[in-house]
């Protein structure tokens, strides 16, 4: 049965998820999407793509690929009207936004940059929400 979950997804639980199948983020992207629908828009997909092609991280090019063609493929375009939140990083605004105004969660493994809201989780802890669901 699906679950259906909408989501926002940081930018760095992708790339933990990408660098290890093991742990949360791993698990979170796995259910992409079949049990959970991104919610993405222009400026989420060109961080996830800038960030993903860091010489740091060298990740192949067919894993970041199989990533990218998923998320652009079962992921809902939102567009957000932009919240006036005081935000430590500008660049996380656009995950928050969204993920407010869609009526998503947002799955960040770095809650403290973002307000403290009740549909901003760690990985960890939609894992457990989902698995209790």
């Amino acid at each position: 049965m699906s679950k259906n979950f909408r989501v926002v997804v940081d930018t760095g639980v992708v790339v933990s998820a990408l660098w290890s199948v093991d742990g949360n983020p791993a698990c979170v992207v796995k259910l992409i999407p079949n049990e959970i629908v991104p919610h993405i828009n222009d400026v989420i997909l060109a961080e996830y793509k800038e960030v993903l092609d860091r010489p740091k991280f060298d990740f192949s090019e067919q894993k970041k690929l199989a990533f990218l063609s998923k998320i652009e493929e079962f992921g809902v375009h939102f567009i957000p009207t932009e919240s006036s939140v005081p935000f430590l990083y500008e660049s996380d605004r656009i995950f928050y936004d969204t993920a407010k105004e869609s009526g998503s969660i947002l799955i960040t493994g770095n809650t403290k940059h973002f307000p403290n809201e009740p549909f901003v989780m760690t990985p960890a802890e939609f894992i457990n929400m989902y698995s209790d669901a």
